[in-house]
């Protein structure tokens, strides 16, 4: 009888687009795949997308303040804890996989009490704060990256971050950048959600080029930030459709990593593991978190190793991205990029995949 995993992920594209890299890795096993998410986030139009049949919690997450919000919390964590173990009976579920995030807890704890092997993938070296509380009850963990955790802890293995097969195809950086000529081609990147700090800065920095030697540039903003992109760029005296593309979405990655001299963008797990796959370079600004410094870290490794340059938020402005930018060539950009796929860690939806399968075979 084939095998069935459940994959439960939510909200944005950083932990939803490696479960899909994943899920495509188990169906190649034979095995069948579904997906446990949210009623709002991203899930609702990627997972329908990729074809995977998606169940629904009603859970926002127990971050909050104030006692109301606390109730709330735990009465929504109580509802998807019973919600998830109707999926994983209904869905004939051999296996449980958590991506990270909050949709991961209820469902993640019903696998335990329902002994399903439960798998975690833990995208950045430190602990995401849901897989932390989730891992005395996993039999493996994947880390996308090297670290104290991931050396200390015996159920732990390196894999890398699961990217898309498509980014993992693409031709090396010097075939790609060999018959490339006149002005840099941009990709900017706000996540999938967009970052406001980026969507402001862009329009007035290549606003600051001489026009025949701007870049051309295309600019993901997220949907809530399209109208204002889109009026940004005008206000900086540039015309939409004559080099400057700008979208909401970006569903082909791999074709606009690999049109892209460089990259522009914040410094998630996801992200950097795409970039180090496709052999792209970037600049590299952190979104600014209080209780977490993985953005930051990410972009240091990156710049510590020559593949990007990091931009601290703190110092970002028109003038000083204009300035960033208009000193690389393209050669400097290819050797950045080189040493960018020598980062990359392939395979790792295999390595995830295989992990999940060997899974099966431990006793908790």
């Amino acid at each position: 009888m084939t095998r069935h995993l459940v994959i439960m992920a939510a909200g944005t594209g950083g932990h939803i687009i490696p479960g899909i890299a994943v899920a495509r890795e188990m169906e190649r096993r034979g095995w069948s795949v579904s997906w446990i998410g949210t009623e709002t986030g991203m899930e609702n139009r990627l997972v329908p997308a990729a074809q995977l049949p998606l169940d629904r919690l009603a859970f926002g997450g127990l971050r909050g303040k104030g006692l109301a919000k606390a109730f709330k919390g735990l009465a929504g964590f109580a509802r998807a804890f019973v919600q998830s173990r109707s999926v994983f009976v209904t869905r004939h579920a051999d296996a449980v996989l958590g991506m990270g995030g909050y949709v991961c807890a209820p469902g993640g704890l019903m696998a335990w009490l329902m002994r399903r092997p439960l798998v975690l993938v833990n995208a950045d070296a430190s602990w995401l704060m849901s897989n932390k509380w989730l891992a005395r009850f996993a039999r493996r963990i994947c880390f996308g990256f090297d670290g104290r955790d991931a050396a200390t802890l015996a159920k732990a293995v390196v894999t890398g971050n699961p990217v898309r097969g498509e980014i993992e195809s693409l031709p090396a950086p010097a075939a790609r950048y060999a018959e490339r000529s006149g002005p840099l081609r941009l990709l900017v990147l706000g996540g999938s959600l967009g970052a406001k700090a980026l969507n402001d800065a862009l329009p007035a920095a290549l606003a600051l080029w001489p026009a025949d030697a701007r870049p051309s540039v295309v600019h993901q903003c997220g949907q809530a930030h399209l109208p204002m992109v889109q009026q940004a760029y005008r206000d900086a005296g540039l015309t939409l459709g004559e080099g400057v593309e700008v979208l909401a979405f970006i569903d082909d990655m791999a074709a606009q990593l690999a049109a892209a001299d460089l990259v522009v963008c914040r410094a998630g797990a996801i992200t950097v593991s795409e970039l180090c796959a496709a052999g792209v370079p970037a600049v590299l600004v952190p979104l600014v978190v209080r209780t977490t410094s993985h953005q930051r870290d990410n972009a240091q490794f990156m710049a510590q190793h020559g593949a990007a340059l990091h931009l601290p938020q703190g110092e970002l402005s028109a003038e000083k991205l204009f300035s960033a930018l208009k000193v690389f060539t393209r050669q400097q950009l290819l050797e950045m990029a080189e040493k960018a796929q020598a980062l990359a860690r392939p395979r790792a939806a295999a390595r995830v995949a295989d992990a999940i399968e060997a899974s099966l075979e431990v006793r908790t």
